[in-house]
């Protein structure tokens, strides 16, 4: 079953380069937060007597966000299966540029007192909201304009913003570091990748700015005019229940491996490890090149080998790298440690892409957006928000990786199991998913013609 409307030549490679564009903006922004959280925001917005409290408080700040990705997944998915893809994800852009042009503005607690975390708490939860509302619209694009011969592949790609978007945090971070002193960054440095923001996000609307709607929304649309003005989320709700846990547990391993190896890192090798923080950034961000091609590669496995065996294979290399590697760091050397830290996340980035068109392919056209940005949304609280935070705090009684590293290994396991439950999803056609769609059709079935 073809899909006519699917672009070709530099069409789709527009489309791709507008999803990739946007999401690394908007991971720039919302990473940005985290690493700032991890250095420099315990002592600006939290000063407290111990350093490791500060961390803990600031991580708590930077958790808000992810509490309310779901609810941005909701809002933005709404729009965006009503409105369409395309205009949601301008706007989602724009409030997160917003967010993070306004964070580097804040007085600090010295300044304002009080006031000040509790603006930067809100901007935060402006960023999650954002967030929240544009990895399922961004992907969704690319995968409703390609086809599922190479869905996988294609739909990795909006996927690479996450690493992009760190390696520019990292690397504008990395780069202050080295040109001027901790005092400075501390009382200024740090604003300046915030306030870049704004630059970025002009390019990123304009980019999109010339991107055409999905075919398969519109026809989705049009197939639906008559409808009885039922909520997306709904829908979701009363039909999908199953779809959304499976996504959320199919995806709860990605993200803890993610920031298990960088956020999680970045606070303990600074504070047990005594690492320079220069050490720790550029170990990040050589893994975050690694990690972006890897996601690409992921696609291309997913696309050859089968969604349900790539991801439970990367799932079980995943906690097994984890258990052998991560005691290692504690050598603080920084070769070592940047090892661990490139496989580790070139081994998230692979994990990554093999699971990119899988939430897709969960449900139909018409609650597409909302569905698969409330499971995804809902495995960054588990898997997102709480690796970090649980990890710091367990920092005060075991100044150790081990036990991170088995909460790491529990969620990778629940991904593990979500792939299995769910079976292999590769040939659905995006146009005929329903609520019965809950193991694939048999190979070969519901292809579409190849993707450009």
């Amino acid at each position: 079953m073809g899909n006519s409307g699917a672009p070709t030549g530099a069409r789709f490679a527009r489309i791709v380069a507008a999803s990739v564009a946007g999401t690394t903006i908007e991971f720039y922004d919302f990473f940005l937060y985290g690493l700032a959280a991890a250095l420099v925001f315990n002592k600006v917005f939290f000063p407290v007597g111990d350093p490791l409290t500060g961390v803990l408080l600031a991580m708590v700040t930077y958790a808000v966000g992810f509490l309310a990705r779901p609810l941005g997944g909701v809002l933005f998915g709404h729009l965006g299966d009503r409105l369409g893809r395309r205009r949601t994800l301008s706007v989602t852009l724009l409030l997160m540029g917003g967010a993070t042009v306004a964070i580097g503005l804040i007085p600090s607690y010295a300044s304002i007192g009080i006031a000040a975390p509790i603006l930067l708490v809100l901007l935060r939860l402006v960023q999650g909201l954002a967030l929240g509302g544009e990895w399922g619209g961004a992907v969704l694009l690319v995968a409703e304009h390609g086809s599922a011969a190479h869905r996988r592949f294609w739909s990795s790609w909006p996927q690479t913003g996450g690493p992009l978007g760190n390696l520019l945090a990292t690397g504008v971070l990395a780069a202050l570091g080295l040109g001027v002193s901790t005092t400075e960054f501390q009382d200024w440095g740090w604003r300046i990748p915030f306030l870049l923001s704004i630059v970025l996000v002009a390019v990123g609307i304009w980019l999109r700015h010339a991107v055409e709607e999905s075919p398969i929304f519109l026809e989705a649309q049009r197939r639906n005019a008559t409808r009885d003005g039922q909520a997306p989320v709904r829908i979701v709700v009363s039909r999908y229940r199953k779809q959304v846990l499976m996504a959320a547990l199919a995806d709860v391993g990605e993200k803890a491996t993610y920031y298990t190896f960088s956020i999680f890192l970045l606070a303990y090798l600074a504070q047990v490890v005594h690492v320079p923080k220069a050490t720790a950034l550029t170990a990040i961000t050589i893994a975050s090149v690694f990690q972006a091609i890897a996601i690409v590669l992921g696609g291309a496995i997913g696309d050859r080998y089968g969604r349900r065996m790539s991801s439970v294979l990367l799932a079980v290399l995943t906690g097994a790298w984890a258990l052998a590697a991560l005691p290692s760091i504690n050598s603080g050397d920084a070769v070592r440690i940047t090892v661990v830290v490139t496989i580790g996340l070139t081994l998230h980035g692979l994990l990554t892409g093999a699971q990119a068109p899988f939430f897709a392919e969960l449900f139909p056209s018409e609650v597409r957006y909302t569905g698969a940005s409330l499971g995804y949304q809902l495995a960054t609280i588990a898997g997102g928000s709480l690796t970090p935070i649980i990890g710091v705090a367990l920092l005060h009684r075991f100044p150790s990786t081990i036990p991170i590293t088995l909460l790491l290994c529990l969620m990778l396991a629940c991904t593990a199991t979500a792939f299995l439950w769910a079976g292999e999803t590769r040939d659905r056609d995006l146009r005929t998913v329903t609520s019965d769609s809950t193991n694939s059709a048999p190979t070969g079935q519901h292809r579409s013609t190849p993707a450009p």
